[in-house]
């Protein structure tokens, strides 16, 4: 695979590659060894690194960062970043699950409410029967021990991370060492919507960019975060990227 071409926007860092690629690099991180971050970045990651430097410093040494919001290619395209496609953690694990007959990492899911994991787990291995799903652990953990035991006995190559951001990124990273050879992903509320507890907007929605507007209307408990668009978009409009 060619180089992957990295841009800034508002300082953090996003790769501008597509799905194949990702999956592709994620292949290589496991083949070669060693710790590796892939984070999702959307919008409300970029508007939080001002008041976060650790996470921002954390997004910034990943070993990839795709672009998983239409705010994060809209952004970017305005700066003259050709960034192609977005890269959602949703979309992510389920490509990964989709293609196990080529990768057949050992998968491990980390994070949501329990139950929300498995049940996520098993809806991927109904649809994709080789999907290789080694174990979960919920995100309801008093202490990092307590997941860390269940890793250790499935052995996973790739941990799936829903404890929402900047909290998944950094657990990631303060517990590297401790997993040794392993590619950890951040996906937000992934499992709740691979398992059916959330319903992902129909794709006229995510079609049009609007992927935002559906989760407002049916979940207008998420208002205060989504505050953080308009404010990212007049950033962009009058200051750039």
């Amino acid at each position: 695979m060619s180089k992957i071409n990295s841009y800034s926007i508002m300082g953090m860092r996003v790769d501008d590659v597509n799905m194949e690629e990702t999956l592709e690099t994620i292949d290589g991180f496991i083949k070669n060894g060693g710790s590796h971050l892939v984070v999702t970045l959307g919008v409300e990651m970029v508007m939080a690194s001002d008041k976060d430097k650790e996470f921002s410093e954390i997004v910034n040494s990943a070993s990839l960062v795709t672009p998983d919001s239409v705010g994060i290619l809209w952004a970017g395209r305005r700066a003259g970043y050709p960034l192609r496609q977005r890269v959602p953690g949703v979309e992510l694990i389920d490509a990964a699950a989709k293609e196990s007959a080529k990768y057949g990492w050992r998968t491990f899911f980390l994070g949501a409410k329990p139950g929300v994991a498995k049940a996520a787990g098993e809806k991927l291995k109904e649809k994709y029967p080789g999907f290789n799903f080694v174990g979960e652990y919920h995100g309801y953990f008093k202490d990092d021990e307590e997941p860390l035991k269940a890793i250790e006995e499935a052995k996973p190559e790739i941990i799936f991370i829903a404890l929402g951001f900047p909290a998944q990124e950094k657990w990631f990273m303060r517990n590297k060492d401790r997993l040794g050879n392993m590619v950890g992903v951040g996906i937000g509320g992934s499992f709740d919507v691979i398992s059916g507890n959330i319903k992902r907007a129909p794709a006229i929605f995510r079609k049009l960019g609007l992927e935002w507007f559906h989760r407002l209307i049916t979940q207008p408990s998420r208002f205060m975060r989504m505050a953080v668009l308009p404010a990212f978009a007049l950033k962009v409009l009058f200051k750039g990227v």
